[in-house]
């Protein structure tokens, strides 16, 4: 129960801040929060990452029901085993689900984070996205700890 209670905590905060972007900044607009490294900027994004399948949303719909089916059921059957595997999830599916939202709702994603690496602008963000990023990161050290631990067992 608490991983969904953290992917519900997830979707509030970032359909909170989707919502403030909305009410607050015109499209493009940018306010300066590190100047040369950090702005929060109003985006729109009708595609995943980089504008990968810009405008796919009949794809996106059914890609992420499919997802959020899926996290539901390792949830249930894995994360009582591991709780880190159960924070992975709980991010994944509050993630998977905020940007569904808007999706659904404004048929584009609202992204605002705007982060310069040097040179290097990186592709503009929000919370889901950055919840999906971690709990994948998460479920590859899972994995990783799980498998030594699994050899251990063995030797």
């Amino acid at each position: 129960m608490r991983y969904y209670l953290l992917a519900f905590a997830i979707i509030v905060i970032d359909q909170l801040t989707k919502w403030w972007v909305i009410a607050n900044m015109e499209l493009r607009e940018s306010i300066t929060v590190i100047e040369n490294f950090f702005y929060i900027t109003s985006h729109r994004n009708t595609g995943a990452a980089w504008g990968i399948l810009a405008g796919k949303m009949t794809f996106f719909y059914i890609i992420t029901a499919v997802v959020i089916v899926v996290i539901c059921y390792y949830i249930q059957k894995i994360a009582k085993d591991s709780a880190l595997t159960g924070v992975a999830l709980g991010l994944i599916l509050g993630g998977a689900i905020g940007n569904f939202i808007d999706r659904l709702v404004h048929k584009e994603v609202v992204d605002f984070f705007d982060v310069y690496l040097g040179s290097y602008n990186y592709p503009i963000f929000n919370i889901a996205d950055s919840a999906l990023v971690v709990g994948v990161i998460l479920v590859l050290i899972a994995t990783l700890l799980d498998e030594r631990n699994e050899r251990r067992k063995k030797a």
